[in-house]
This record gives structure tokens, sequence and C-alpha cells, in this order.
């Protein structure tokens, strides 16, 4: 084993000086000179069967140490971190001090600590108040809305006709602000249904009595509370042209209606949404219970300094989870970004609060794991992994579930799963 030397510094980092005798790095130095000696041309020997001495004098000795360098100090790092138990995040870094034939090898790892609280809170002083799930009427007309609007029938209307409240338009859309484009405000092919509450007030209003091939221009005041900051409360011009009319015929909700999705009676059907529904408002309640109890637990805590690398890790995973959010709803990350008038440094900013919040009730998870024993089985850890690889049928993702890493993976989200049940039985009331 190297002589290593550990020093604790700032901002929960650690120093690892590493002396390695000329004895304990032979072995490195012998395999180097074997690679060295496969591509290579020594005289008088086949690729790869040249010994020390002779790759020594054909290529030098600070050549071979240099070869030598990269896995005897991969090799003793990971060592040392094991040997020593040390906790830590990111890849370190390293600095070559002393490197010369005939010498010891001296190296230094700088690496960061993972993290710990330094007084986790006492949980079972804890308490977060249970969540009631409710659905209410209105929330059950509004889907059956939904559905007959999935089945809802359209037909072109004659041109001679009028749109009414009832219709679906296709229009050619400008909007300007003091005479300036609005960006984003010209749509060529904008739907509107009259049917639909409409996110400006009084626009459908100016499109009611309109017909295909007409043109008209109004002004109407943004809602104040409006995402888009430079527009909220202020007026706004419309530049609109019918382009297409279509009456909508809707199916009656009535038992006939609720035949086609299954059901035997409109009622029936009102109480499978209103089931459903409820298993939906139990979810979210549950997981916002979940967030209240761990955020709680992480305030109450008190933490060591939390490194800059952790937290900048954190915060690019959050941006990363918003960047697939985004894209899954084919929508471009950065067009999202920009219309948000903000950069991508400043949207890491306003992640920093929460990527903190995040860490902390990772550490304070973790630390009641430990204090509470919670551990995961072989058997549990083979079921899940089963039961994940049965979803897919190619031999590739089914062997990368039951890879090292992925293994580990899942341990982690079974152990944190425990952790959230066992604090679910005391903290929520």
């Amino acid at each position: 084993m190297p002589d290593i030397k550990i020093e604790m510094l700032e901002k929960n980092q650690i120093k690892l000086t590493f002396t390695i005798t000329q004895e304990e790095a032979w072995p490195y130095l012998e395999e180097a000179a074997k690679r060295i000696s496969t591509q290579t041309q020594i005289p008088g020997f086949r690729p790869g069967h040249a010994g020390y001495e002779n790759v020594k004098q054909r290529v030098g000795e600070m050549k071979i140490l240099e070869e030598a360098l990269e896995p005897l100090v991969r090799k003793s790092y990971v060592g040392a971190i094991l040997s020593e138990n040390l906790d830590t995040v990111g890849s370190p870094k390293i600095d070559v001090e002393k490197l010369a034939p005939g010498n010891d090898i001296v190296f230094t790892a700088v690496v960061t600590r993972m993290p710990e609280a330094k007084t986790l809170a006492d949980f079972r002083k804890l308490s977060v108040k249970v969540r009631k799930a409710a659905v209410e009427e209105k929330e059950i007309d509004l889907a059956l809305k939904d559905l007959t609007r999935m089945q809802t029938k359209e037909a072109r209307a004659p041109q001679s006709e009028v749109v009414s409240e009832k219709d679906k338009v296709v229009i050619s859309m400008n909007m300007k602000r003091e005479g300036v484009p609005v960006e984003g405000g010209q749509s060529p092919n904008h739907v509107v249904y009259l049917t639909e509450d409409y996110y400006i007030p009084g626009f459908k209003t100016e499109l009611i009595g309109m017909k295909e091939g007409e043109q008209k221009t109004f002004t109407l005041p943004f809602p104040k509370e409006h995402p888009q900051k430079l527009l909220a409360g202020k007026d706004v011009e419309f530049d609109v042209v019918v382009k297409e009319l279509f009456h909508l015929e809707p199916p009656a909700m009535d038992d006939a209606f609720a035949t086609t999705l299954g059901m035997k009676t409109l009622q029936e059907l009102r109480d499978a949404i209103k089931k459903n529904l409820l298993v939906e408002k139990e979810q979210e309640a549950r997981v916002g219970e979940e967030k209240e109890m761990l955020e709680l637990l992480a305030n109450k805590s008190q933490f060591d300094e939390i490194p800059d690398l952790l937290l900048n890790e954190e915060i690019n995973k959050m941006i990363g989870e918003l960047k697939r959010a985004i894209e899954a709803q084919g929508l471009d990350f950065d067009t999202y970004v920009q219309n948000l008038k903000k950069t991508l440094a400043e949207l890491k900013l306003d992640f920093t609060p929460q990527g903190l919040m995040r860490i902390k009730v990772a550490i304070a998870m973790r630390d009641v794991a430990k204090q509470e024993n919670v551990e995961v089985k072989d058997s549990e850890l083979d079921e899940e992994l089963d039961r994940l690889a049965a979803q897919y049928e190619d031999k590739e993702t089914k062997d990368r579930v039951y890879s090292p890493e992925y293994r580990d993976h899942t341990e982690q989200v079974l152990k944190n799963r425990k952790v959230i049940e066992l604090l679910r039985g005391i903290m929520i009331k």
C-alpha cells in the first residue's frame, strides 16, 4: 500500500497525498513497458515481447513512468477511497508533484466529500397534517365536457354563415403592441373554439358575427397576470382574418353517450369519472404530504456546508429534467428559455434554492436510513429488477437493467421508498 496523508480542507474538501515507492510502482512500470513495446518497434523483438530494460533503452525511463502514471494513480486513488471509507462526490483534481526515474512517485488528489447532517432533526417530534382529497361536481362536469369534445363532429359551414358562440374558426392572426409586431404573435392558422374560455377576455366576442374571408382589427387589454410581462395589462392590437368556419356537433350528454364509453348509464359514467378523479387527487395529496414532510425534516436539521460542485451537479440535473419535459411536449427547449425572457444562467440561478433543498432532503433521508437501519434485502432487489426487466423485450435493455450500476441505483430507490414509508407512519397525522 502506498503511504497516504489525509488533510481536511475548507468547503468539505479532502486532500490526499500519495507517496509510492519504486518497489510499489514496479508492477505498473512493467505493464507500461509491455504496452509501449506493442506500439513501438523494438529491434530483435516481436511486438509486446521486449523486456523492461530493452524498452527503457529504446524510449527512455521517463516515457515508461509517464505511461504507468494513469493506471497507478487510478488504482491508488480508488483503493484509498475504499480503504478509508470516504464518501465523495465528483471527480478528483489530480496534481503530480514528483515523477522522476529512481525516485518515489508523489501525487495529490483533492476531492469533495459528501456533506452530512450535523444534526438530524428528531422526526418523531415533527408532524404534517394529512391532506383530504375530494371531488366536486363541477370537476366531473368538466371531465364529461372533455369526453364529449373528443366525440364532437365538425361540419364545414357555408361561406354565407357567420361565426357563432358554438363554432370553431381558423383565423390568420397578427398581434401588435404600439404598432410593433409582438414576438410569437403571428399565426397564419390559429384555431379558436368559441365553446371554450379564451385566455384574452373579449377575444371570442370580437369574432362572433364574422364570415369566412372577413378581416377585422380590434384592440384588447392582456390580463394583468399574463406570464409575458411585457404584455401583461397592456393594450394589444389584433388583426384577424377568418379563413375557415366549422359548426360543432357535440353528442348529447345522455345514457346513449355513456354506452359509447362502455357504461350503461350517464350516472354510472359520472361515478366512474369521480372514482378516477379521486384516485388522482389522493395521489396528488400523497405527493404533497411527502414533499412537505421531507422539506420539514430538512429545514429542522443542520448540515455541513454544501459544496459548489454538488449544487452545480444538482442544478444541471434539474435543467436536464426540465429539458426532457419540454421536449416531450414537442417544444424546443432554447425557445422555451427565450420565451421566459431569461438566460440559461439566470434559470440556473432560479433553481438554486430548490437544488439546495433537494440535496438536503437526500442527505437527511440517507441519515434516517442509517439511524433506523433501513436496508433492502437481495430478494427484494432481485424481485424489483425482474419486474423492470420484464417490461422490455430486447436483450440489450434487459442486460442494462441487471448491470451493477443500475442495480445500485435501484437499491437506492427502494431504500428511499422504505424511508418515506417509515417517515409517513410517524409524521403524517
